[in-house]
């Protein structure tokens, strides 16, 4: 296999680390946790994903972008003391929250602000590690990340706090950390970290953040919403159905970091879009029998990944399937604009990530959880459908396409 080849596949099953790794974190936690406890550690959770998200957004996708490998030595120190510095500060101001908040939820959030520093900073160095095309040294991280936090979980008592939860997944990726480091300290020696880009207006992660928000962040801060605002135990059903997919976004996310080379070698607009649309629906038959196979689960295996938060995430299984089909057509649709038009997809990602927020909180108001949960569904088919027209009204291959690494996927993540 080429040196291309194995990065390839180093990239692949890196992502498959890092998604097993959220994947087996909220499994574990709902299985230790009651249906209350792991209501409140998945709020703290989707809290922590969307300034994953943001991070990813405004650092991460800025350094996989740099160029010049001159420049890349002093990009991936910069990024890092960036994220040190930003996620220290977060860090701060969420646990102030957490005092502030009452009871269990109040400590929750108390615990993430301990913590928050080493889990984006582990994460950061995924990009790092992609910028310096070395994916093989973020698998291996991200490999002991996995193998340290299934473990810590693992000793910990049933029915354990879901603050005690978050301080043992974040302190578990210490060791990773360090690797990370330690594997990157080749490639930085002598670099100087200059944080002053990223505080500069006009920084390239600002339109990064604002896609990233429009598109997978409205999402995750709306079903935070219906933590604070109607019942944790939504935000605890909701998330338990999405976990149960978390496969699926390996294979999303590998569509949308390998697919653009691939797509961009087929022959003008009619070949890019009869190769995206096989993609399509191949992802959308996946993510209809993954739905099936799931609701077909006897309760007992069920209880056994999920524990007592099975019951209401499994009434929600048709409409999350649902979701994931229509989601495999919509990131393909999305891919076909980026290879052919990129510029296209930022209306699309505004105007339909918003139409999805109002359909969940819409959904939820008429019809409960559940009508969260169809309302997401909707809004990922609208989206779906609104790409493929924009898709068909294209006349022509743009002739400079933007790196297809400046628009993020449409999913709920389940990380």
């Amino acid at each position: 296999m080429s040196r291309r080849g194995l990065a390839a596949v180093a990239s692949v099953l890196d992502q498959a680390a890092s998604s097993a790794t959220n994947i087996l974190v909220l499994v574990l936690a709902a299985r230790l946790s009651s249906a209350a406890g792991f209501a409140d550690f998945t709020m703290v959770y989707v809290a922590f994903t969307v300034l994953l998200g943001l991070n990813m957004a405004y650092v991460g996708q800025t350094l996989v972008l740099e160029k010049e490998p001159a420049r890349l030595a002093a990009a991936c120190r910069s990024g890092l003391s960036f994220t040190g510095a930003a996620s220290t500060v977060v860090g701060a101001v969420v646990a102030l929250v957490g005092l502030l908040l009452p009871g269990a939820t109040g400590r929750a959030f108390l615990a993430l602000g301990l913590v928050l520093p080493l889990v984006l900073l582990q994460d950061g160095l995924r990009y790092c590690f992609s910028a310096l095309r070395a994916p093989q040294r973020a698998l291996a991280a991200d490999a002991l990340r996995l193998a340290c936090v299934v473990p810590a979980l693992l000793l910990q008592p049933e029915g354990a706090s879901a603050g005690r939860l978050v301080l043992v997944w974040g302190a578990s990726a210490l060791p990773a950390l360090v690797l990370g480091l330690w594997l990157l300290r080749p490639s930085v020696r002598g670099a100087a970290a200059d944080l002053r880009p990223y505080l500069r207006r006009g920084h390239l992660g600002q339109r990064f953040v604002v896609e990233f928000a429009v598109g997978n962040g409205s999402s995750q801060l709306a079903v935070l919403g219906l933590g604070v605002f109607a019942t944790p135990l939504a935000v605890g059903a909701l998330r338990g159905a999405t976990t149960l997919f978390g496969p699926l976004n390996v294979l999303f996310n590998s569509a949308n970091s390998f697919g653009p080379p691939i797509v961009g070698r087929a022959s003008g607009k009619r070949g890019v879009v009869r190769l995206t649309a096989l993609m399509g629906g191949a992802l959308a038959v996946t993510g209809a029998a993954w739905g099936a196979v799931l609701y077909a689960l006897p309760e007992r295996a069920g209880r056994e990944l999920l524990g007592d938060t099975w019951q209401a995430a499994a009434a929600l299984l048709p409409a999350t399937g649902a979701q994931y089909a229509v989601m495999g057509l919509g990131t393909c649709a999305l891919l076909t604009l980026r290879v052919l038009n990129p510029k296209a997809t930022l209306s699309l990602q505004v105007v339909f990530s918003l139409l999805s927020v109002g359909l969940l909180l819409g959904g939820y108001a008429v019809w409960g959880v559940a009508g969260a949960a169809w309302g997401l569904a909707l809004g990922s088919a609208s989206k779906a459908a609104a790409g493929w027209l924009r898709v068909a009204r294209l006349p022509a291959p743009a002739p400079d396409p933007e790196p297809a690494s400046a628009g993020p996927s449409d999913q709920v993540r389940a990380a």
